[in-house]
């Protein structure tokens, strides 16, 4: 006598497997999301305020876990609370943070000072505690002339004493960096990340061909291209950030 047969798997039904799709889709989302939000993100280079440390066009990822990652409000700049974090910025960090006079722009300089230490800025040379603040390895000055403190801020600034919970940024291109010497300490709830590796780098293209309409957009492909791979940082690429 035959065995009767197995009945056959019913199919999947189309809402089911729309279902499976939505939910994987949000889980991902959702995964991406609290891995930007509180662990790492990526950010661009679009000045020049930190050369030669970090270079136009440089694309860094930032540890945003260490300091105890800012948890804001989607398209809203407003934050909820903070994580908490590992440390506080500490003189030498290379750190992002919210700018404190336009709170949709990321800045990134380098902490030099932080609450309750006094600095002062004396003939370009930075003092900390009275004690002459080592340039970065790569940090630099490109102006020759020296203006007063009466003029502006630039080479002569302080004495101050960071306040209790800010920290006071600088970029390592000093005399062309717009930093706390022009907007002040910065406090706690701006600060975002700090800056780890370099994972892209490219020149900019000093030749791009002009738009001249649609006809124009295989040309302008073309160029793209064709010039990127000389475009390229090789050697930046990978490049723990100090």
């Amino acid at each position: 006598m035959a065995a009767p047969a197995s009945p056959k798997p019913s199919p999947a039904s189309p809402k089911s497997s729309v279902r499976e799709y939505a939910s994987s889709l949000a889980i991902a989302v959702g995964l991406a999301l609290f891995i930007r939000t509180t662990v790492v993100q990526a950010f661009y280079i679009p000045s020049g305020s930190m050369e030669d440390t970090l270079l136009v066009g440089d694309y860094l990822l930032a540890n945003k876990f260490v300091y105890g990652a800012p948890v804001d409000i989607p398209l809203a700049d407003y934050t909820l609370f903070r994580l908490p974090g590992l440390r506080d910025p500490q003189p030498g960090d290379i750190v992002i943070f919210r700018s404190p006079t336009d709170p949709d722009r990321d800045l990134i300089k380098r902490c030099v000072a932080v609450g309750g230490q006094k600095l002062q800025v004396v003939d370009k040379v930075l003092y900390v505690d009275g004690q002459p603040f080592p340039d970065p390895p790569l940090a630099k000055h490109t102006a020759e002339e020296t203006y007063p403190a009466a003029v502006q801020p630039r080479d002569n600034f302080g004495p101050f004493t960071v306040p209790l919970n800010h920290f006071f940024m600088m970029g390592d291109n000093r005399d062309n960096s717009a930093d706390s010497r022009y907007f002040g300490a910065v406090p706690t709830e701006l600060i975002k990340g700090k800056a780890m590796i370099i994972y892209w780098s490219w020149d900019s293209d000093t030749r791009p061909p002009y738009y001249t309409g649609l006809a124009s957009l295989p040309k302008l492909a073309g160029a793209f291209l064709w010039r990127l791979p000389g475009r390229v940082r090789y050697g930046r690429l990978g490049d723990i950030i100090l």
